[in-house]
């Protein structure tokens, strides 16, 4: 994949759409393209946050550590974005996150990302809107088990 193919990969996600394209080819060329196989992971739960990934191809799970072993709580797959709670909070990684299929993915690190986020405020909003809609997600998950309701 040339860079200007990876800047136009960055513009269809949500936080990098309202970015001009030659800060996203800085981005693009700033960060890291790394390949993980089948069942590689990307990172585990419990690791220091040190960098988010964007995948640009093939498929992840994302897991959690219960008392009965790992839980599958959601599947990735191309343009999205994982990791940066982890880079944000400053936080040790919430989740494991191993590939399923093979994985091509773009690794920003966390000063880039917040270089990136410094520079670009409306990113910062798409973020925030990114999250908020994962609580909204994680909270009615809670809810549907709670009462029985879940399938």
């Amino acid at each position: 994949m040339s860079l200007n193919e990876e800047v136009e990969l960055l513009r269809r996600i949500p936080m990098f759409a309202k970015i001009d394209p030659p800060k996203l080819k800085l981005l693009a060329f700033a960060s890291e393209r790394l390949t993980f196989e089948a069942d590689q992971e990307l990172f585990r739960q419990g690791d220091m946050a040190d960098a988010a990934y964007i995948i640009i191809d093939g498929t992840a799970e994302v897991l959690i550590d219960t008392p009965r072993g790992p839980l599958q709580v959601a599947t990735l797959g191309i343009n999205d974005f994982v990791g940066e709670i982890g880079i944000i909070c400053d936080v040790p990684r919430t989740a494991t996150v191993r590939a399923t299929t093979r994985l091509t993915t773009l690794r920003i690190t966390k000063d880039l990302f917040f270089r990136m986020i410094t520079d670009f405020p409306a990113m910062a909003v798409e973020i925030m809107r990114v999250l908020a809609h994962r609580l909204e997600h994680t909270t009615q998950q809670l809810r549907e088990v709670s009462t029985g309701s879940a399938p």
